[in-house]
């Protein structure tokens, strides 16, 4: 939807006209006439807030449903810090250490040490690079995260500080996005706030707090995703193109944002916009040719993710089969196991939303998911599609929808999910689970 002018027309004409006496009314003049379309007259105080409106600066401007959805969002991250307290006093890597680990140590986990790494010494540090026995493949990560965290952390000299203001600011952007997206699909009033209930309740909500491209991706992701169904082409495909720097799931949107440009375009001054679309091509042909000119090889990318991660070509029955016998066949160590059990799940969810996208005809959203599970659903095994949960907006929104309908859903939901959003919690901030 294009941004609306905060005087309608006929507010507008209405401030324009001068005062009138009572003894002789004057007769307005007749508004100017350009190419057959009226146009009403100005007044002083128009132009300030139409460049205003132009500038896209009504979206800073918060209600007192955005302020609901922001002391939601609060309240969950301190949930968060009271969790990562008691973990590192009730579950440190010593059992009989006497000591706990710094208040930050919950949160190096994982794929932290990638991101720090490639902020602080780069991408091949010392002609260090895949050609070397025990490469770390971090060429696999985007740069978008770690070159924002070089940035913050010019002004925090902590890293692991600074990953985490990023997440927190981002994701305080991403439940404004969220909710402002819900409330264009569902009338309820509470819509909003309940969809950020139930996203900030999912089990792999923690990295949302943690130093991960998770927030980053969808403070980006979403406001162009709104900017999109507002007809805000080149705000869209500028937002999408940051957010690819971020996750490889950018693609996916930049697609989704196209067809929904095909759909929803209705005349020729939309049409005109068709070139910003290729705007999100920028990064990855800059970051490709980034990797050819210290690597030599066009598809490193792709290679570091199949030396780190199996993410080899396999067909999607042949994931869901070596997923399986991870999970099921006593192959791996029971967290491990774990893990891949509630891949399975996850798939099973995707499908499921995807049908009911496919049902509700809502084709771009349909796209972007449809893309995001054959992309995790066709590695050797599938990996890290619980983490993906967090990305896929419309599964928030039709869960919201379907409490709306079923009143005892929020109840139902909140009490299976809830102990699993802990378990997942401890086990990422104790350094038990890969993600």
């Amino acid at each position: 939807m294009p941004a609306i002018s905060p005087l309608s027309p006929r507010q507008s004409e209405c401030s324009a006209r001068p005062a009138q006496s009572s003894a002789a009314p004057a007769r307005p003049s007749p508004p100017p006439r350009t190419g057959g379309v009226v146009r009403p007259p100005r007044s002083p105080a128009d132009p300030p807030r139409a460049r205003t409106a132009l500038l896209g600066l009504r979206a800073f401007r918060l209600g007192p449903a955005d302020r609901e959805v922001l002391w939601l969002y609060l309240l969950s991250r301190t949930a968060v810090w009271v969790t990562a307290y008691c973990t590192r006093w009730l579950f440190p890597a010593d059992r009989n250490t006497r000591t706990a680990a710094s208040v930050l140590a919950p949160f190096e986990q994982w794929d932290w040490g990638h991101y720090v790494h490639i902020a602080r010494d780069g991408y091949f540090p010392g002609q260090a690079g895949p050609w070397q026995a025990g490469w770390d493949n971090r060429e696999a990560f985007f740069p978008g995260f770690p070159l924002l965290l070089r940035a913050v952390h010019v002004v925090v000299p902590h890293w692991v500080t600074a990953g985490l203001l990023i997440s927190f600011v981002s994701g305080a952007i991403a439940v404004l996005a969220l909710a402002r997206i819900t409330r264009r699909h569902l009338p309820d009033a509470h819509a909003g706030r309940r969809t950020v209930l139930f996203f900030l309740l999912s089990p792999c909500a923690i990295f949302l707090a943690a130093g991960y491209t998770e927030a980053l991706f969808l403070a980006l992701a979403l406001p162009a995703w709104l900017a999109a169904r507002r007809r805000n082409w080149p705000l869209a495909a500028a937002l999408t193109a940051l957010a690819i720097t971020v996750r490889v799931s950018g693609l996916f949107l930049a697609a989704a944002i196209a067809l929904h440009f095909v759909l929803a375009a209705r005349n020729r001054s939309e049409w005109r916009s068709l070139p910003w679309l290729a705007l999100p091509a920028v990064p990855v042909a800059l970051y490709t040719c980034y990797l050819y000119a210290y690597t030599g090889d066009w598809m490193a990318w792709k290679h570091a993710e199949e030396r780190g991660w199996y993410r080899t070509f396999h067909a999607p029955w042949e994931a869901w089969q070596n997923t399986w016998h991870a999970a099921f066949a006593h192959t791996q160590t029971t967290g491990y196991a774990f893990m891949f059990q509630a891949e399975l799940v996850a798939m099973l969810v995707g499908l499921l939303l995807l049908g009911l996208l496919i049902r509700q005809r809502r084709w771009p959203e349909a796209l972007y998911l449809g893309l995001s599970l054959w992309a995790l659903g066709t590695s050797y095994w599938y990996t890290s599609i619980p983490r993906a949960t967090l990305l896929w907006w419309p599964l928030w929104i039709s869960l919201a929808a379907w409490s709306m309908r079923h009143p005892r859903f929020t109840t139902v939901y909140l009490s299976l999910v809830g102990p699993l959003t802990a378990v997942y919690a401890l086990a990422f901030l104790s350094g038990r689970w890969a993600g």
